[in-house]
């Protein structure tokens, strides 16, 4: 008995750490975006604001043009996010479902695809778009997102679509469904904890992603939401409960998306791995 509760402690201990470790540096931004910069810069160090204040909230949406950042973010995250889903469906029901040769391989070349570090692609991906005249677009980033989120939605969607029967694909085609209609109307449902999944990793990459945007999209009227927040540091000055309010206001979108589809996306998750 001793040693079953020793382990269950320390399982406990071992989850509010990570816990701890996950929400503690979104709660210290919180907490510093309610504090006057004297308060925060005062020693010893305050936790918790003396005065709390929604000043520096409205000098983030003052100071720099931050919905027009937001909605440059929400519709690239969201075409991203589409694209994404589109390609790496089709491409998961290829591989799931077709007869294909070296197809362990394919899964490898995969995974390997996805561990290129992102600063090594920006010169040709760079080059591509200008050539292309699509710098200061949508589609500048909306491309390369999809083709960055690819490697991961794939292979999300790869494990639920094997755990489906292939006979419920085979009566919807005798019934007159074409291969790509039976996906739609059979396969996808089925598997829709596993496209939340995939879903929602491809807009929350699409939302935080910096380097790109920096580069393709130079224009101020084109800015995301990561680059404009950048914008806050002046050149003799770093205003962090400014910056702290425009962080909770990036956070806040992905936080609310991820709440509300929790159980799918945890659901997908675990699901997906004991699947694969």
């Amino acid at each position: 008995m001793g040693a079953l509760l020793e382990g269950r402690s320390l399982r406990l201990l071992a989850a509010a750490l990570v816990v701890f470790n996950g929400f503690f540096p979104a709660l210290w931004i919180l907490l510093t975006s309610l504090k006057t910069e004297t308060e925060l810069v005062r020693k010893p160090i305050t936790w918790w604001p003396a005065e709390p204040t929604l000043h520096n909230y409205v000098q983030a949406f003052t100071d720099q043009p931050l919905l027009k950042y937001m909605g440059n973010s929400l519709v690239v995250a969201l075409l991203a996010t589409l694209g994404s889903l589109a390609v790496s469906a089709c491409a998961a029901y290829a591989i799931a479902r077709l007869n294909l040769r070296h197809r362990q391989l394919i899964l490898t070349a995969i995974v390997a695809s996805s561990m290129f570090p992102l600063v090594t692609l920006l010169v040709p991906i760079f080059e591509t778009m200008r050539s292309l005249g699509l710098l200061n677009t949508y589609t500048a980033l909306v491309l390369p997102y999809v083709v960055l989120n690819l490697p991961v939605c794939t292979l999300v969607l790869v494990s639920f679509f094997q755990s489906i029967p292939r006979d419920l694909e085979n009566a919807a085609m005798i019934d007159g469904c074409t291969r790509l209609g039976a996906l739609w109307r059979v396969v996808l449902p089925l598997a829709a904890p596993g496209v939340f999944t995939a879903g929602i990793l491809a807009f929350v990459n699409a939302w935080d992603e910096f380097l790109l945007a920096l580069s393709l999209n130079a224009s101020a009227s084109m800015r995301t939401l990561p680059v404009g927040i950048t914008l806050y540091q002046g050149e003799f000055s770093f205003p962090w409960p400014i910056i702290s309010a425009a962080l909770i206001v990036a956070i806040v979108p992905v936080a609310v998306l991820i709440a509300l589809f929790q159980e799918r996306v945890v659901g997908g998750l675990t699901q997906g791995g004991l699947k694969g």
